[in-house]
């Protein structure tokens, strides 16, 4: 035989010890994906409450677009962005449901003073909702419940008050006012300097939990502004 052979042969070789390597040291990414039936209703591991600040929106050409949330008369703090099902590594979305993607306004209305726009509740009823295996009256009671279990901290939450801080000492104040919420298991995001949104994540009965993976993903800032109401 060559030496172009056998040299071949080592490198199938190679490739095959490190492919068993890896598999050896994360073997719950691969049972993931070989056992679990990804993007199926009601399969999923923990919610995501995500709150967005409102102010920051508002300043953004689609936010002066929206007068239901950025009008003159509007002074919008934390709103609800979403409740999204949550895989330790990824999420589903888009997932097959029983009903229709339409939410009924009747259905919507009553969540308007924590989000609002139906556009919004209809595209995260689409999105992420119909991921939860509920169904739409009890996914929006869903987010109620969520939002309410939810303390503002003291000050940061006044949309009147214009206000720099860091992404860390805002995370901080959310850990401080809600007794269990976690290091791991609360993320900042950034809309290039300005305060984004405060993921947090909660299990499926609304506990405070961590999340390595979301956590990854917080803005790091040592300055956010934190923009008032118009």
């Amino acid at each position: 035989m060559t030496r172009k052979y056998f040299s071949a042969i080592r490198i199938a070789s190679a490739a095959l010890a490190a492919f068993c390597a890896v598999a050896i040291l994360a073997p719950d990414v691969f049972a993931q994906d070989r056992n679990r039936p990804r993007g199926t209703a009601g399969v999923f591991d923990f919610y995501v409450l995500s709150l967005s600040w409102s102010p920051t929106f508002c300043e953004t050409q689609r936010g002066g677009r929206n007068a239901q949330q950025c009008g003159t008369s509007r002074d919008f703090g934390f709103i609800v962005h979403g409740l999204w099902p949550q895989y330790e590594r990824g999420y589903p979305e888009f997932c097959t449901a029983g009903e229709p993607g339409r939410v009924p306004n009747e259905l919507g209305e009553p969540l308007f003073d924590i989000m609002p726009s139906m556009g919004l509740i209809g595209h995260q009823w689409r999105k992420h909702g119909a991921c939860s295996g509920l169904s739409q009256h009890d996914y929006l009671k869903a987010i109620r419940t969520a939002y309410e279990l939810v303390k503002m901290p003291d000050g940061l939450a006044d949309p009147a008050v214009a206000q720099t801080l860091s992404a860390q000492s805002i995370e901080e104040a959310f850990i401080k006012a809600n007794p269990g919420m976690q290091q791991q298991g609360v993320a900042v995001t950034c809309e290039r300097d300005k305060l984004e949104e405060v993921r947090i994540c909660m299990t499926k009965d609304f506990g405070f939990r961590a999340c390595p993976e979301v956590d990854r993903r917080s803005c790091s800032l040592s300055r956010v502004n934190v923009p008032p109401a118009r």
